[in-house]
């Protein structure tokens, strides 16, 4: 940018690094620069669409001034400030592989609109920029080509003001910034370095030249823009701005303009932090502006006795710096107070979902028993007047909260019927709880307890490892390291498994010295007691030693570390976290422009494995249309230039793919159509097993297929190693070793949250690949954009828990498998969550609760969705009452 260059280094500007806060997405940074406030982490889901912005506001105060304000670009200022631009063409923020159109729609008016005099402020958004660092990175060779264009841009915005004030006699200011940074992926949304830095230009006539140090810019925060723009357009501050003005702008102005200044500055924030903290007096930052103001006081005395002593000037710089420290201190202590809880909401929230998890603790004897009926008493009579009072109750203290609070509240801002719902619900969970607890205690079932679960001395190692795990990772979440490194702890869980795995077939291939396989045969015995579901059939219920031998044997020794390697192998694809989300990986080699050539071999190489893994399960018509469907991704990823065929030139011209795109949902769709008539024949029309099994893999086969589509092109060995770990597993140790049904349903939790990692996710926003919701639509559709973005995100949980489904239905068609994993897996998703949001709740005034906590709790809220969708798909699959009628298969050891 050679122009704005030339202006930063010699030309009458100020320059800075602004710092935005996270979110670090478009919504809540044009508020933080608009308002001067701190926005809430929320307004990242508001992102998508953002409702009018009601706060005080830059625009706001402009409009209300009569000042004029016409908009072109992004619509989300559109959104944000409805009816407050007398002229605007939006454009659509989320479509990001436009970085073309979308620029052009915004210059196109610029020749007409820097010719007119009917405006007094233009502003214009950018998103090319944007949109290019989400499809190809920061590396990619279109940024400079769209730097260049926004410094034409530029050059000629400034040019026009130029000769606009040579005509007029006024100066005018162009401010160039930006609303966030980008990561070295491309992305953002996060609080790392280059996400959270954004450049702030100030370009005006009314600037004294001085040469800028364009190596080493003064860092201020995004929020002070506000500040310095009402000042400068002689505007009332917004009343909720915790920003302070950049006093540079002003430093060539009369001292005693520039003291005015930075009073109205203080005073507007000293009023902020009276609204906000109860014992603002013993504030230092308002201490420092009392200081001040008596400072200022005398300084105005002696100015109106025409004082020109030194004594003036001396006192005049004393006053500004003591001005510049309360503005420093009162900006700082605003930021980290300001911050406002719907304490009633959060109290709500967390008191239902402390409920339901209560509730399913509860149930878990029954849950996990025999015959896998959960049954929650609703309508006892004993506990229809407790209902009642309760609803009264909570009614009582809505109504209280309601009509006392000074504050927002979302549940208060509900109307009263759906208000009335929600006590309802809480009170029914509450009485379900008391219910479920005193029939347990009536009947007994705590004293018949050990029929239903092993004591702690009979559990095996596995059973003790996976809980013991399970809660270790649970506990990890209070810290914000462990939350920062999460996947750390899955990769020490995923590893510590494979070896107690390669333990365990040790202990059955190589039994004790009377040649029974002692250890392996205590546990059957313990399983079998409490009737614990074992996957295995009824005429092969021979112990494993005697069922193994010759090569099976050696395959079932080898395969935990098999599956070891291969987890070792992914986490050197892609870095993540943030201690190591710098380092280079294998991912950041093969996306290079230079070995273009080895990530199409590899992608080529991965495209075939997951072929040949996946096709043994599916009928005749859906193996053809996977295939053809996998040839279609390599040839999407070819048009778009993320990979070469081998006769194709490396210089050839780029498309967006939509065409070979579109050709692979087609075969999605088809095979996800076949599968889901199978299943619904199989149930519905005829009750045949093998139907059924096929329809299930069917299924599989098409969010296969759906995530080699839209995983990027060096994902792809994450996708063909997880399907590979999948058949190791199940042939080699789940079927051999006759794990429990809850037993592996962790393992596939278990490897599904590591494989959420291996694929580069991590719990900051900025690692959320965008550009997944996009592949194959021409035009920003907000359903399938969203759908799209959170299936790609979490291709690795999704996958392991369909191919969940479809293990337990294959090996136990007529038990409680299903049933007793769907509760398991809703168990083991539920205590995450309803102690993360504890924690949370407890931790609201932490240091790091939007930079780390905040984002993880989005994470798991989203995670919780795509787990009832799960559940859904096992409840889907799960028929008790029908089974094969040419082979019966059996849970358990007495072979009934």
């Amino acid at each position: 940018m050679p122009y704005t260059t030339y202006l930063v280094e010699k030309g009458a500007s100020h320059s800075f690094v602004a710092e935005a806060k996270p979110p670090t997405v478009t919504m809540p940074r044009i508020k933080a620069l608009m308002t001067g406030s701190l926005p809430g982490f929320v307004d990242v889901i508001r992102n998508l669409n953002s409702p009018a912005l009601l706060e005080d506001s830059v625009i706001r105060q402009a409009k209300a001034a009569g000042k004029r304000v016409i908009f072109y670009g992004d619509e989300t200022w559109v959104k944000l400030f409805p009816k407050h631009f007398v002229e605007y063409d939006g454009t659509t923020s989320f479509f990001v592989s436009d970085y073309t159109e979308v620029d052009d729609n915004v210059t196109r008016h610029l020749d007409t609109v820097l010719k007119r005099g009917d405006w007094d402020m233009l502003i214009l958004h950018y998103l090319g920029l944007d949109h290019i660092g989400h499809i190809s990175g920061p590396s990619s060779p279109l940024i400079g080509r769209k730097l260049s264009e926004m410094d034409s841009v530029l050059m000629k915005i400034h040019t026009s003001l130029l000769s606009k004030e040579r005509e007029t006699l006024s100066p005018s200011l162009l401010v160039l910034c930006g609303d966030h940074g980008m990561s070295e992926t491309g992305s953002h949304g996060a609080s790392s370095t280059e996400e959270v830095s954004t450049p702030l230009i100030l370009i005006s006539s009314a600037f004294e030249r001085r040469p800028g140090d364009i190596r080493h810019p003064k860092r201020v925060q995004q929020t002070d823009l506000a500040a310095t723009l009402a000042i400068g357009l002689g505007l009332p501050i917004p009343k909720d701005s915790v920003g302070s003005l950049l006093f540079p702008v002003v430093e060539g102005k009369p001292v005693r303009e520039q003291l005015r200044f930075l009073h109205l500055n203080t005073v507007q924030l000293s009023r902020l932090l009276r609204e906000n903290v109860p014992s603002y007096e013993k504030d230092p930052g308002f201490e420092q502006f009392k200081m001040a103001e008596r400072l200022h006081g005398n300084w105005v005395k002696l100015y109106l006795e025409e004082s020109r002593s030194d004594v003036l000037l001396s006192l005049g710089t004393k006053v500004l710096r003591q001005y510049l420290g309360a503005l420093k201190t009162l900006s700082l202590s605003l930021s980290t107070q300001v911050a406002q809880y719907d304490s009633y909401s959060m109290a709500v929230g967390t008191v239902v979902v402390l409920e339901v998890l209560t509730l399913l603790l509860l149930s878990t004897p029954q849950a996990l028993c025999r015959r896998a009926d959960l049954e929650v008493p609703m309508r006892s009579p004993v506990f229809s007047l407790l209902f009642y009072l309760v609803v009264l109750v909570l009614s009582a203290i809505h109504v209280i909260v309601c009509t006392s609070t000074t504050s927002s509240c979302y549940l208060c801002s509900l109307p009263w019927l759906v208000a009335g719902g929600l006590m309802v619900l809480v009170s029914a969970l509450l009485c379900a709880i008391v219910s479920t607890l005193t029939r347990t205690l009536i009947e007994g079932t705590l004293l018949r307890k050990k029929a239903a679960f092993p004591s702690f001395s009979r559990w095996s190692e596995m059973d003790l490892l996976l809980l013991l795990g399970t809660a270790g990772h649970v506990l990890s979440l209070g810290a914000s390291s462990f939350v920062e490194e999460e996947h750390q702890t899955w990769y020490f869980l995923v590893n510590t498994l494979c070896l107690a795995l390669s333990q365990e077939t040790c202990r059955i291939c190589f039994p004790g010295g009377d040649g029974k396989p002692q250890q392996h045969a205590h546990v059957l015995q313990d399983r079998a007691a409490y009737k614990a579901p074992m996957l295995h059939r009824a005429d092969h219920a021979s112990p494993p030693s005697e069922a193994l031998g010759g090569p099976a044997q050696w395959a079932v020794l080898v395969s935990p570390w098999l599956v070891l390697a291969c987890c070792r192998l992914l986490r050197s694809l892609n870095q993540t976290g943030v201690q190591g989300a710098h380092r280079p990986d294998l991912g950041l080699w093969l996306t290079s422009s230079d070995h273009k050539v080895e990530l199409s071999g590899l992608a080529a190489l991965s495209l075939l494995m997951i072929f040949l893994l996946v096709q043994r399960g599916c009928s005749l018509v859906s193996r053809a249309a996977l295939a053809l469907g996998l040839l279609g991704v390599f040839c999407y990823r070819a048009a778009i230039g993320n990979v070469l065929f081998p006769w194709q030139p490396g210089n050839k011209g780029f498309s967006k793919g939509i065409i070979e795109a579109r050709f692979v949902y087609v075969f999605v769709l088809g095979i996800l159509f076949t599968g889901t008539k199978d299943l619904l024949k199989s149930q519905v029309i005829a009750a045949d097993f093998k139907i059924k099994i096929v329809g299930l893999w069917e299924i599989y086969s098409g969010l296969v297929l759906l995530a080699a589509l839209l995983l990027r092109p060096h994902n792809l060995p994450v996708l063909a190693f997880s399907l590979l770990i999948q058949t190791v597993m199940t042939k080699f140790i789940w079927k051999p070793l006759r794990h429990e049904a809850a037993e592996i349903t962790v393992m596939h939790y278990w490897f599904g949250q590591a494989f959420f990692y291996f694929q580069g996710n991590s719990n900051n926003i900025a690692t959320i690949d965008i550009s997944a919701g996009f592949v194959g639509l021409d035009t920003y559709m907000e359903i399938p954009a969203t759908f799209l973005t959170v299936f790609g995100t979490y291709a690795g949980p999704v996958l392991w828990a369909s191919h969940l489904v479809h293990f337990l239905s294959s090996e136990a068609s007529s038990g409680p498998a299903l049933s007793q994993a769907c509760f398991c897996y809703a168990l083991i998703c539920s205590v995450p969550v309803a102690t993360y949001l504890i924690l949370v709740t407890s931790l609201r005034y932490h240091l790091f609760i939007w930079s780390v906590f905040s984002p993880k709790l989005l994470y798991e809220g989203m995670h919780l969705l795509i787990t009832a969708a799960l559940c859904a798909l096992f409840t889907a699959a799960d028929q008790h009452s029908r089974t094969r009628p040419s082979e019966r298969w059996t849970l358990g050891t007495d072979g009934s």
